[in-house]
């Protein structure tokens, strides 16, 4: 009924918006309210109470104008707005004095919005506007991004011309220019007609400076050849670096103070710079997302274990799931000796196996059951007792284990710019600490551990009989409690805050219930003024949506002015062991106040220095960073970033760390591993648009990841790509759906590949990772830095994929010597593919 009349009353809506904020607006009001009735007048004035109130929403109107969007701050808030747009909202902003729904509105609202153009064709009648060009469709194309590929130069380049005469030999002089020149060396553009090699040394004259300066160089400056860049033209660019045999520090000195005095009339060469942001930027956006536990194995009396791991919102639960009763972490008991040297015995670059674990509560402990597929393999007796009994246990998982070999070196890894590039660079560009170091020389090999459990598959491993009474013969799967455990430091993963609160750490006991249910009683672990997490000490029942009616009884001791039980929470994320939960304060309406938020806003602001806030600074400093490094130089995974283009979403990168994977191997048989390919046969549109998409949709950047599977038949004996590959995209949340024909089909002729996808949400790049590099660009060429911060900006979505093939013919128990046949295919196959 409320609806019926604000439609009736819309154009005074309209008239009445224009004035909403004003200092006469209440006596404008009333003018024109005054014929209407009581009911009629009380429903307008709620009208502009809600579109006077405050508001937090993200404005993004990529794809939805037809302007050029482009990101824009207010207040700490990133939005994402074309220029009539931001025309629309400091206006707004001005006449409301704030940020509020009438804001918002407004600018949703503006002329050159898809859905206004199209809501006004449909009400004059007359056809809906076409929104883009009528042009040949084009097939989207991604780039590849190479990890940890970016180099640091010991001094800085200027793009310079000048005539050089370089002596290939005591006859053979010519005539040539330079495109750059530093104080160590230079680049010198040379026709393809003169052959030179690397190593090669040769003189030459600047006869281009010795012409305004004296430079006291009769014989030239010898150089050495470093490398021959060839190009598709009738030119080279040669590489050269200086030998330093003339030994002439006033020469050193004048090009020194020649290339300062002149770097900003003729520009530095930003080259490496340029492409260490770009390798920089789409790092930072994959670690805080991966969703495999990192683990580093360090040697200690000839012994390996884990001591270290590194952890992010994704993949703490993994870390948190191998926790004794005692709050001990047991993974050096599961990453045991014995399967280290079976991992270690591998002869592939990556080691890999798959884990099973389970555990089991007697007597007031936690008892942890694990087996790997080799293990499994070797006992055949026992592997349907141990699948079948264990994955109907809720604490049932499977995990892919992934070890490669890393140096504490790679913990090091300096800015792209030089020290000459400015006074502070040496500050930045200091190795690890001694202390740092020190936790990192023993360090041998880094652990991925991924779960990969889902419904589906735990579903199709308890289809696996066994009978309960030979369940005691599992014991050999047992890890027996010890005395002390080797300790294992969890380092927190070091990025951009991205929270819109801060939390605090507090203990306190909370009870809560749902419709007058029984009570529960946990405690907080931290609270912002619209959070909560708490810990419980059985898992709950309750799932991710539901409400929550919760009390502080502690906490009411300390305040009269507030009512604080029977307060709303909805359920925003719960741990796999669902024993750590995440709240946030629930409103019905914007115009009732929610008496948790108004205390907890109260509680924080007299009592900040009391409070301590849950980013607290690193126990060592340095120590995340330095373990980052290693793992940005050591990554094993598929990296993959969905861009948002205009109004259409797209894989607009892919990365490759040191460790390529087969799905790398792929694209490199059919030649795609290039500068910019076609991804289009290995996903396709309408898999992105279909099956990505309506997911994603839904997904908030603090969520846990989306799982889909993706099962591939390939067929190297074929050359025609759309011929040789079949790709099937199946969601994890689909639980009737066996693939095992699937499968079957492609071991029995052909090459089976399985991957899991986890797709993540991202929020905004963290710049400040960035910073020093990007500033440097902007110096000499600020359009560049614009277009870079616009392409990382335009990233919606983080994928990563993890390879299960041995996990999904373990699920559906292929024949062995099926899969036999197909690894020395497979083996063939990836030998040649090395050796083209």
């Amino acid at each position: 009924m409320s609806d019926d009349v604000l439609l009736k009353y819309q154009t005074l809506i309209d008239e009445l918006r224009e004035k909403l904020g004003s200092a006469n607006f209440d006596k404008f009001f009333q003018t024109k309210t005054k014929a209407l009735s009581k009911p009629d007048q009380f429903l307008l004035k709620m009208e502009m109470n809600r579109l006077s109130q405050p508001v937090q929403r993200f404005i993004d109107l990529r794809g939805q104008v037809t302007g050029d969007v482009k990101p824009y701050e207010h207040q700490g808030k990133q939005h994402f707005m074309d220029n009539i747009a931001i025309e629309v909202f400091e206006k707004a902003i001005k006449q409301h004095g704030g940020y509020t729904l009438a804001v918002y509105e407004a600018v949703m609202n503006t002329d050159n919005n898809h859905k206004v153009m199209q809501r006004k064709a449909k009400e004059t009648g007359q056809a809906a506007p076409i929104l883009t060009q009528v042009e040949e469709k084009k097939v989207p194309l991604t780039h590849l991004v190479e990890f940890a590929s970016y180099e640091t130069r010991s001094e800085e380049r200027m793009n310079y011309s000048i005539r050089v005469k370089i002596a290939l030999s005591s006859k053979n002089i010519i005539e040539a220019n330079t495109s750059d020149i530093s104080v160590s060396g230079c680049k010198v553009k040379l026709p393809n007609r003169y052959e030179v090699t690397q190593g090669q040394m040769l003189r030459l004259r600047l006869v281009g400076l010795e012409q305004d300066f004296e430079l006291g160089l009769k014989d030239g400056v010898q150089y050495e050849v470093v490398a021959v860049d060839s190009s598709n033209s009738d030119f080279n660019y040669i590489r050269l670096k200086r030998t330093y045999d003339e030994n002439n520090s006033a020469f050193d000195d004048f090009l020194r103070s020649f290339i300062h005095g002149n770097k900003r009339r003729y520009k530095v060469n930003i080259d490496n710079t340029l492409e260490a942001v770009i390798v920089k930027g789409y790092e930072q956006y994959y670690l805080p997302r991966v969703s495999s536990l990192f683990l580093f194995l360090s040697e200690n009396n000839q012994q390996l274990q884990p001591t270290l791991s590194l952890t992010n919102e994704n993949n703490i639960n993994s870390l948190r799931y191998f926790i004794d009763e005692n709050k001990h972490p047991v993974l050096s008991s599961i990453l045991n000796s014995a399967r280290i040297q079976a991992l270690t015995s591998q002869t592939s670059h990556v080691k890999t196996t798959t884990l099973y674990s389970f555990n089991h509560i007697a007597g007031g402990k936690l008892f942890f059951y694990t087996a790997t597929d080799l293990e499994l393999s070797q006992t055949p007796a026992l592997k349907e007792l141990f699948l079948g009994f264990g994955s109907h246990k809720p604490s049932w998982r499977t995990f892919v284990v992934q070890m490669v070999p890393c140096l504490d070196a790679d913990a090091f890894i300096p800015l792209s710019l030089p020290e000459t590039a400015g006074t502070d660079i040496a500050k930045f560009n200091k190795p690890p600490s001694p202390r740092v170091q020190g936790m990192l020389q023993d360090i041998k090999y880094l652990v991925l551990l991924t779960d990969i459990t889902t419904a589906s598959a735990t579903a199709e491993y308890q289809k696996n009989s066994f009978k309960k009474e030979q369940v005691n013969a599992l014991k050999q799967f047992g890890h027996a409690k010890q005395k002390a455990y080797a300790p294992l430091d969890a380092v927190a993963l070091e990025y951009i805050n991205l929270r819109a609160e801060t939390r605090y750490l507090y203990k306190t006991t909370i009870e809560f219930e749902q419709e007058e249910s029984v009570k529960v009683v946990a405690h907080t672990l931290d609270f912002s003024e619209n959070g909560l997490q708490i810990e419980l000490a059985e898992p709950t029942r309750y799932e991710k949506g539901d409400l929550l009616l919760v009390a502080f009884p502690d906490l009411q001791k300390i305040t009269k002015k507030h009512q604080l039980s029977k307060l709303p929470y909805e359920i925003m994320a719960i741990s796999k062991t669902k024993t750590i939960v995440n709240l946030r304060s629930y409103q019905p309406t914007p115009d009732t106040p929610h008496q948790g938020s108004i205390f907890f806003t109260q509680l924080i602001a007299n009592n900040k220095d009391k409070l301590q806030a849950s980013e607290e600074s690193p126990k060592v400093p340095g120590l995340s960073a330095a373990l980052r490094n290693i793992v940005t130089k050591n990554v094993c995974q598929f990296p993959f970033y969905l861009h948002k283009k205009a109004s259409n979403i797209q894989v607009g990168a892919i990365a490759k760390g040191l460790y390529p994977t087969h799905f790398h191997f792929l694209l490199q048989h059919f030649n795609l591993l290039t500068e910019h390919f076609s991804l289009a046969q290995f996903m396709p549109e309408n898999v992105i648009n279909d099956i990505f998409l309506p997911r994603l949709k839904t997904l908030k950047r603090q969520d846990p990841p989306l799982q889909i599977d993706l099962y591939i038949r390939f067929n190297p004996l074929i050359k025609s790509l759309d011929k040789a590959l079949m790709c099937d995209y199946v969601p994890t949340e689909y639980t009737s759906l066996s693939k095992k024909s699937f499968i079957t089909a492609s071991a029995q002729q052909d090459l089976f590949f399985g991957f899991r996808i986890f797709l993540s949400r991202t929020g905004r790049p963290d710049t400040e990772y960035l910073a020093k590099e990007l500033s440097y660009i902007s110096q000499y060429a600020q359009h560049k830095a614009r277009v870079l911060e616009e392409e990382l900006w335009s990233v919606v979505c983080v994928g990563e994929m993890i390879e299960i093939t041995d996990e999904l013919t373990q699920r559906y128990n292929i024949e062995a010597k099926l899969l036999h046949n197909m690894a020395l295919r497979k083996k063939n196959w990836l030998q040649k593919l090395t050796l083209s």
